[in-house]
């Protein structure tokens, strides 16, 4: 925590607007910032849903700022305090944070600043928020607001589910004047109604923004060699760019990592398997790096607030919409052209379903994620805009976006009744003349004829079905059985083995009475690539683009920050089209606080003039800024339990069940 180097907050003495400008060095507000903004200075409670990357953090960052005292911000992982504190100390918000990161000495000066007036906001997790020492902290001190960020973890329906979360009903209950506003990124009617219910929400005020990113475009396709389908994403569209690739198992990501690192792209492997130390390392890296693509599982990604990233790529199905929304939403957060990818296959919906069989939940448990996956499934499988199907689970309405692959190269839809009965009837008769019971991969090889050793031994060359399907591929049929899967037509035995059932709806296909439509899939076309300058950048512009860009990696490496917390991407283009001569006119483009101006207004003045600027922070005051933070908060200590609250926080993975030994998928 920086207490020396950075001027004081407004402390109640200005309004939304001017802190907006002053501090944060926006122009004006987007969408409901102000609406909400106003109804939580005003006192009132508030539930936000609202985009990532649509600024949901100001809305309770400027009525802290504006009300005083000092603002209490929930945040599901330690990890990424530091991060969150660095950026508003950057801006000139003096803020802390209480984790188990710190030692005993750490915290008694968090708790000194906050006794004296000096820290404006103040980040904690749930665990640490229901200990009793920290009530009575809280107690001690005037408490402007306390905001619950993602707040989806508190629903046992929607994903990334934290029980602690539901503790934090007792806000409320303990310091009831004290306004609250919960925000999310992701949240279905469902949802919303249970952070409104298990969190006393019930007189708040619901602010629902868009889920629409147009600057995301999202792209779905057969997953057939899905690294090298990676390679071909990174290399043409975003190459040396930021990005997050998001495999099902431990396993994956280790491998994936180390097959991009072989191709000379800088990865790095995340997941709950690694030493702490090793996560905190990667993470820090894929922060303060430039260019760095981190393979994970689920386990990380929540609160990154890394603006730069320019991709996410899925080589596994998530297990629901509001995960893969919540993930992909991790690109593009400043608004510049972004890619939302994913390489979908048949094993992954026969894996997904195993994975919901053998779960220990009840039969309600499953039947909702049941319904979960056949809505994410049923996004995979659209022949219309993806992006109105997405925001339709959602429960927003919208027009054809013109920026996904289904609007940009339209799948042919085809009568697949005939394909649909043959699959069909070979499952009908393996069953009820053999009482056998198989995968794909065997029930593809009866339809081709194929005499394999495994066909010849178990005499499936007599079946009435064998080689009448020669008029599909064998990817072609692994697509009709995905889509089968899809609408419910053919279903995953609970065996255990990925086998193949028939299903109620399969009778009226048989019988000719149900019509099945099926999508042909085409070529996806591809974004050319402009490495990591935007998309609609003059060309003229690009080569000033550039030198800031560098000279803002070098600012980052001196100060130890992301480089995002220099200045973002966005800043950086607006400096680069408008080329400002003096500090006046340096100070109204998007981005430039009055903090940031003082510190680094001259370097940037001398790059747009064309001369030698100084390198790293280039600026008397920014230099003084590193030398006035203290050592201890630049590397956080590996860990001291306190009041027993865990070190490690981080989700743990899902179980991943790979695909049985005797057949294919």
């Amino acid at each position: 925590m920086t207490t020396t180097a950075t001027r004081p907050g407004p402390r109640g003495s200005a309004t939304p607007q001017a802190v907006l400008e002053e501090v944060f060095g926006y122009p004006s507000f987007r969408g409901d910032q102000q609406a909400i903004i106003d109804h939580v200075v005003a006192g009132g409670d508030a539930l936000v849903l609202m985009p990532t990357g649509g600024g949901k953090s100001l809305c309770y960052q400027i009525p802290a700022l504006v009300r005083g005292g000092v603002g209490v911000v929930i945040s599901p992982l330690i990890a990424l305090m530091k991060d969150q504190v660095d950026a508003l100390e950057a801006v000139g918000v003096r803020a802390a944070f209480l984790n188990s990161t710190q030692g005993p000495d750490e915290r008694r000066e968090v708790e000194r600043a906050l006794a004296a007036g000096e820290v404006d906001l103040l980040y904690m997790a749930p665990e640490r928020v229901t200990v009793p020492s920290t009530g009575e902290l809280l107690d001690r001190l005037r408490v402007s607001l306390f905001a619950i960020d993602e707040a989806h973890c508190v629903s046992q329906w929607g994903h990334d589910f934290r029980p602690d979360y539901l503790a934090l009903s007792m806000l409320h209950e303990r310091w009831p004047s004290v306004p609250r506003i919960a925000l999310t990124a992701t949240a279905t009617a469902a949802t919303a109604a249970e952070i409104t219910q298990r969190l006393q929400l019930e007189q708040a005020r619901t602010f629902v923004s868009s889920f629409d990113r147009p600057n995301i475009q999202y792209r779905i396709e057969p997953k057939n060699q899905p690294v090298q389908q990676l390679l071909q994403l990174i290399r043409t569209e975003h190459p040396g760019d930021a990005g997050i690739v998001y495999c099902l198992s431990r396993a994956s990501v280790e491998k994936t990592a180390a097959a991009l690192v072989e191709h000379g792209i800088p990865a790095l492997p995340y997941h709950a398997g690694l030493h702490a130390r090793t996560r905190a390392d990667h993470q820090s890296r894929f922060l303060r790096e430039e260019g760095v693509v981190m393979v994970a599982t689920i386990a990380f990604g929540m609160g990154i607030d890394k603006p730069d990233v320019r991709f996410v790529a899925h080589l596994d199905l998530p297990k629901s919409v509001e995960g893969y929304y919540q993930e992909t939403g991790r690109a593009g957060r400043d608004g510049l052209p972004s890619t939302a990818w994913l390489a979908y296959g048949l094993q992954d919906v026969v894996q997904q379903r195993q994975m919901i069989d053998r779960s220990e939940g009840n039969a309600a448990y499953k039947r909702r994620m049941g319904q979960l996956l056949d809505a994410m499934l049923a996004l995979c499988e659209t022949v219309e805009c993806r992006r109105v199907q997405l925001l339709a689970y959602f429960g927003q309405q919208s027009q054809p976006c013109g920026n996904c692959d289904t609007c940009l190269a339209p799948p042919e839809s085809f009568d697949g009744t005939v394909p649909a009965q043959k699959l069909l009837s070979t499952i009908v008769r393996l069953e009820r003349e053999r009482r056998q019971r198989y995968g794909a991969g065997q029930l593809i090889d009866i339809l081709l004829g194929k005499r394999t050793p495994r066909v010849e031994q178990l005499g499936h060359a007599d079946l009435a079905t064998f080689g009448i399907g020669t008029e599909l591929s064998e990817q072609e049929w692994r697509g009709v059985v995905r889509q089968l899967l899809a609408q419910g037509l053919l279903a995953v035995h609970g065996d255990g083995y990925g086998t193949l059932v028939i299903t109620a709806g399969s009778a009226e296909v048989l019988s000719g009475r149900r019509e099945v439509r099926l999508r042909r899939e085409v070529a996806r076309p591809t974004r050319a690539s402009k490495r990591s300058a935007p998309s609609d950048l003059p060309a003229t512009a690009s080569p000033l683009f550039e030198r800031l860009r560098s000279w803002r990696a070098a600012t980052a490496r001196e100060l130890g920050a992301p480089a995002y917390i220099v200045f973002g991407d966005a800043t950086l283009r607006g400096i680069a089209l408008t080329e400002p001569r003096t500090l006046d006119e340096l100070g109204q483009i998007s981005g430039v606080g009055a903090k940031k101006l003082d510190q680094f207004g001259e370097a940037v003045l001398a790059i747009v003039r064309g001369e030698e600027a100084p390198t790293g922070a280039g600026s008397a005051p920014a230099r003084a800024a590193v030398s006035a933070a203290p050592t201890f908060h630049e590397s956080p200590a590996a860990g001291f339990p306190v009041d027993d609250i865990p070190v490690d926080d981080v989700p743990p993975d899902d179980e991943y069940f790979p695909p049985p030994p005797d057949d294919r998928y």
